[in-house]
């Protein structure tokens, strides 16, 4: 099928095989990463600029790499080296950098439904990399990567999300997209960390997390967003890691092959024991490894790569 898609806003808008060709494609750009000279001319002469409101690691290098590996110009910006510290709106400053004719900008922002209205305004290709508590795309495709290829297929999974799904804009993402795949997906934590109403996007909502544990495929657990709390929703972290945290003890209630999934950063022996987060079962680190392939592949069929993807 050819990709139609010119912005990556939210899982929402990508279709079962829109999500199928990505992970796909994916797989296809990982092989590049595993060679000894890891870069392709395919997008020489193109250009991306990475502009993060937000503080971002994993991300942003991810994204770099990505473009790098693919021979196009990559540039990063930020809000606190940007002439928005001097007071210019979001969409100017976006304005000024499409008269510079890149053609993909990348943007993480604070507010959600940023990278959508920019979307509308700007000739170059959006990619989200995450705004405010709404959306991840990338994030989720990316995980959707790392499950399948360890899983052969995501279709009749169970996957738990437990911790802070309230400020979390990946335990959206996923819900979305692990739902769309035909995975069920069971969201627990905290009453004051779970939304009203999340049922309606299919997932369903428990908070016991041993409940939420049990007969797991996939465990992904969740940091506790303390910058984007505006009051307290847990007596101590203490107490938090003792109830929602993972240990080896809760694991005991999972598939025996069950998957240790972390958006990152984790909050080391808050939400997740040392010993889980390293231990056999996790595959955290392939996460991040897939994140430069699922972005690889992005960037390839936003700028029409899919033109030729049908051909192979």
């Amino acid at each position: 099928m050819r990709f139609s898609k010119k912005h990556i806003l939210d899982m929402e808008s990508l279709s079962v095989d829109e999500i199928t060709l990505i992970l796909d494609t994916a797989d296809r750009m990982k092989e590049i990463s595993e060679r000894p000279i890891k870069k392709v001319p395919t997008l020489r002469g193109k250009t991306v600029v990475l502009f993060f409101y937000e503080p971002s690691t994993r991300t942003r290098i991810s994204f770099d790499i990505a473009a790098k590996r693919l021979s196009a110009d990559s540039l990063s910006i930020s809000a606190s080296s940007s002439s928005m510290v001097k007071g210019e709106t979001l969409i100017d400053t976006a304005r000024n950098i499409e008269a510079m004719n890149p053609d993909v900008i990348v943007i993480r922002h604070s507010s959600a439904g940023a990278p959508h209205m920019l979307a509308g305004m700007v000739k170059p290709s959006i990619i989200n990399a995450g705004d405010g508590m709404h959306a991840h795309p990338t994030q989720s495709l990316l995980d959707l990567m790392t499950v399948r290829e360890n899983k052969g297929e995501i279709s009749g999974l169970r996957i738990a999300v437990i911790g802070d799904i309230s400020h979390s804009r990946v335990a959206r993402s996923n819900s979305i997209g692990f739902t769309k795949m035909g995975a069920h997906v069971v969201l627990a934590g905290p009453r004051t960390m779970i939304p009203k109403g999340i049922e309606a996007l299919g997932v369903s909502v428990t908070y016991d997390v041993e409940e939420a544990i049990r007969d797991a495929d996939v465990i992904m657990m969740l940091r506790i967003q303390k910058e984007r709390q505006q009051d307290f929703l847990f007596p101590s972290e203490r107490e938090y890691s003792s109830v929602y945290g993972l240990t080896k003890a809760k694991l005991k209630k999972a598939k025996d092959n069950v998957l240790i999934m972390h958006p990152g950063p984790i909050n080391r022996g808050v939400e997740i024991a040392y010993d889980v987060a390293d231990g056999p079962y996790s595959i955290i680190l392939d996460q991040v490894t897939n994140g430069v392939a699922v972005r690889m592949a992005l960037l390839y069929l936003v700028t029409g790569g899919a033109r030729s993807a049908d051909a192979d």
